[in-house]
């Protein structure tokens, strides 16, 4: 007989699954994590067991593009957090390497899930799913989707298709067998690292900090720290108002010109130097020709889309923590792991 509650969390090596695993086992529930690669499971063990005690963490291997392993990953869970999703660094040649994938897998994990008698599912969507193919003077709610009619990326679409296909799978089961499904849709999410693997996202810093940019452009970012990711995810497994809802996860926005001046201050005394020379929007757009970094950039020239989050900060009591803490964190983490 169990003694604690299990939950799945697939993805369990990404940057918010290590840090929601950890916040898991320190409230006292089992997890069980999939692993695409089950040869690194030694090492994320050992990252973990720096943070939390790791009596009650085990893995399987599954993997989105293959049916195997998702039904053992559900034997017995009271509860899933669906995380695994590619995140590319550069735009992909094609879209449905990230489309297929993201949508696919989204569908075996929940599929596993409602077969196994699942009660609840958390998953994690982006404000991906949400900003596509709206203007930037618009402020956006948890009833937005993006428009995937619209040329908005291969990433946006990927998280928008997984999005609304897990809801439409959801809403056509027959009510006795339908879980509850809640939806955490994350912005840009920055913080320290619990392993030496880094995500996509702190891209952004570690070029600063390695000077590996021309210039800094006109981008805004709507920025969240990993440890109110988690949190949000681990309270809409319980909380009574998640189900059937989306929550959009953002603490602030901050230019890519700010967040290059905050690292400046922190860092400079440690002997790092961080370029603060704006690049202006015609240089992107010829760098964009030849860069598959800079295709992307291109595409979020601009202020960051404003955003509505009462519904997350209402429910949850949600007060997450000030972005240029995250920030700093987030270097500090990246030179203690020495990745810069």
């Amino acid at each position: 007989m169990k003694n604690t509650t299990l939950v799945t969390v697939t993805g369990a090596s990404g940057f918010i699954a290590l840090h929601t695993i950890c916040l898991l086992l320190q409230q006292g529930y089992s997890v069980r994590g999939t692993l695409r690669d089950v040869s690194r499971m030694e090492n994320l063990v050992k990252s973990l067991s720096n943070h939390c005690d790791v009596t009650n963490l085990s893995f399987v291997r599954a993997e989105l593009n293959d049916d195997d392993g998702w039904a053992d990953a559900m034997v017995d869970a009271d509860y899933l957090l669906h995380m695994a999703s590619p995140l590319p660094a550069e735009a992909p040649k094609d879209e449905n390497d990230l489309i297929v994938p993201a949508r696919d897998g989204a569908l075996r994990a929940i599929k596993a899930a409602v077969d196994a008698g699942v009660k609840r599912i958390v998953m994690t969507s982006s404000i991906a799913a949400v900003s596509g193919g709206h203007a930037k003077s618009a402020t956006l709610d948890d009833s937005h989707w993006s428009d995937i009619e619209k040329d908005i990326g291969a990433y946006q679409k990927s998280k928008t298709i997984a999005e609304r296909a897990s809801w439409d799978f959801i809403g056509s089961l027959p009510a006795e067998k339908r879980p509850e499904l809640s939806v955490i849709n994350p912005g840009f999410v920055l913080g320290p690292l619990l392993d030496a693997d880094t995500s996509a996202s702190h891209e952004i810093i570690r070029r600063l900090l390695v000077r590996d940019v021309p210039g800094i452009p006109n981008i805004g970012f709507s920025l969240v720290d990993v440890r109110d990711v988690a949190s949000a995810h681990v309270t809409a497994l319980t909380h009574a108002a998640a189900p059937g809802k989306r929550y959009i996860c953002v603490a602030e926005a901050m230019s890519f010109r700010d967040i290059a001046a905050c690292l400046k201050r922190h860092v400079a005394p440690k002997g790092y130097e961080v370029i603060q020379r704006p690049a202006p929007d015609w240089l992107v757009h010829f760098l964009a020709l030849f860069s598959p970094t800079f295709k992307l950039v291109v595409t979020r020239l601009g202020p960051a889309t404003k955003f509505d989050t009462s519904r997350i900060r209402d429910d949850f009591d949600w007060r997450p923590m000030q972005m240029t803490r995250s920030v700093e964190e987030t270097a500090d983490s990246l030179i203690a792991h020495k990745i810069v």
